[in-house]
């Protein structure tokens, strides 16, 4: 399998894993959108609580870009970077976006 096409599959089934997380009774949704094409995949919950308030927001934005993951929101407890290099992702191929550049040098992660 193409890398590329490898990326894609981990990180659309690390999504879909997260969405499954929230209780079918619960009255907020994740839902997942995916578009392979312009490659970009987030996660967004959207709902009501207590049907007063409004829910919703982006809880987990990946893109691919020229051959690395750029994690460019992580609104989650478990990294989904530290989910993808478990899956086999080596560190150089992710990029922390939602850090400054001058700052990823010190990450273990890809600079850009």
């Amino acid at each position: 399998m193409d890398k590329l096409d490898l990326y894609r599959q981990l990180i659309q089934q690390c999504l879909e894993k997260r969405a499954k997380l929230r209780s079918k009774n619960d009255p907020v949704e994740s839902q997942t959108i995916f578009d392979p094409q312009s490659d970009r995949y987030v996660l967004i919950n959207v709902g009501w609580k207590n049907s007063n308030t409004r829910i919703y927001g982006c809880v987990l934005h990946v893109d691919i870009r020229d051959g690395k993951i750029w994690v460019q929101h992580d609104g989650t407890e478990d990294a989904i970077a530290e989910q993808l290099v478990e899956l086999g992702v080596p560190k150089q191929d992710i990029v922390l976006a939602y850090h400054a550049p001058y700052v990823r040098q010190y990450t273990d992660y890809a600079l850009g």
